[in-house]
């Protein structure tokens, strides 16, 4: 085994090679902050930006566009106001639009996980000819553009009586998040044991106990996981929104009325990033308390197992 360093020669200083791992680490270890900070910069520079113009008055973005702060003289909240007051009292009407954009996505979180909890779990449990093609297909399905699917479903729901509400508008959503839902959940599922339910089994439980006491408790963070993508794909969907509630105003999400805000030549930039704001800030509330009970989950888990 050669030795790590050689005998310096008199009067010369000792002079360390690294070797390729120390360096390759030392360099990525560099990289990964480069990377992170990059990132972080690209995704929080431009939503600071548009908080900025939010509160600032329109005279003050007029006078200097690229500012990058905000003093108290030109700090307004009148943007915000505009944008939350009823259209009956002269504002946008954004609480209305938030109320109904929630109701959308929280109902389309719980049909979507009712459905996809019984095919995830029949697809990683269950034998039967062609499992593995039926989990390949409901991905497949996921890829199709939605716009394929835009018109089939607008005459459907037409037919039904569905196209003009909110109901009809969460069913349709249902229908483009579960197999991407199923496809998540399979791949969690299937790395529970099956000595898990084999227990389960000696103990009295029926298939049903064992996935309602056993299975779910243990896929808590998959679940969380899972309709929180699901939320965000409902919360931020537009072509279906616009195809089945534009003869509704009334019934609008908040994606149809920013969407409203940012076609209006007599809105202010102000107001359009204040709504903007309101759009984002739900979504990003949610996913840090998500992301909290997604630790609680996995932590509570492993103190039972």
């Amino acid at each position: 085994m050669a030795p790590a360093a050689t005998t310096p020669a008199a009067g010369k200083p000792t002079r360390t090679r690294l070797s390729r791992a120390q360096f390759e680490e030392r360099l990525f270890r560099v990289l990964r902050w480069v990377v992170i900070a990059f990132l972080a910069a690209i995704t929080i520079v431009p939503f600071y930006y548009m908080l900025l113009l939010s509160v600032k008055s329109i005279d003050a973005l007029l006078l200097d566009p690229g500012s990058l702060w905000v003093s108290a003289k030109d700090f307004t909240l009148d943007t915000y106001r505009n944008v939350m007051t009823p259209t009956e009292d002269g504002g946008q009407g954004f609480t209305r639009l938030l109320l109904n954009s929630a109701l959308v996505s929280l109902g389309t979180v719980l049909l979507t996980l009712a459905a996809a909890v019984p095919g995830a779990y029949a697809i990683s449990r269950l034998k039967f000819f062609g499992g593995r093609q039926v989990s390949a297909l409901f991905l497949a399905v996921y890829l199709f553009p939605a716009t394929l699917l835009a018109v089939p479903l607008f005459v459907m729901f037409a037919k039904l009586g569905l196209s003009s509400s909110l109901l009809g508008l969460a069913i349709v959503y249902v229908a483009q998040t579960v197999p991407v839902s199923i496809y998540m959940l399979k791949n969690y599922l299937v790395t529970i044991p099956y000595s898990i339910e084999e227990a389960a089994a000696l103990d009295g439980c029926s298939r049903l106990q064992t996935v309602r006491k056993v299975i779910l408790p243990l896929a808590a963070p998959s679940l969380m996981a899972t309709g929180l993508y699901v939320f965000m794909i409902a919360w931020n969907e537009f072509l279906f929104a616009l195809l089945f509630l534009a003869a509704d105003p009334g019934k609008w999400t908040v994606s149809l009325g920013l969407a409203q805000l940012a076609n209006g030549i007599e809105v202010s930039k102000t107001v359009l990033m204040a709504g903007s704001v309101v759009l984002t800030i739900p979504v990003v509330l949610l996913f840090f308390a998500a992301e909290r009970l997604l630790t609680e989950g996995l932590t509570s888990g492993a103190d039972k197992s």
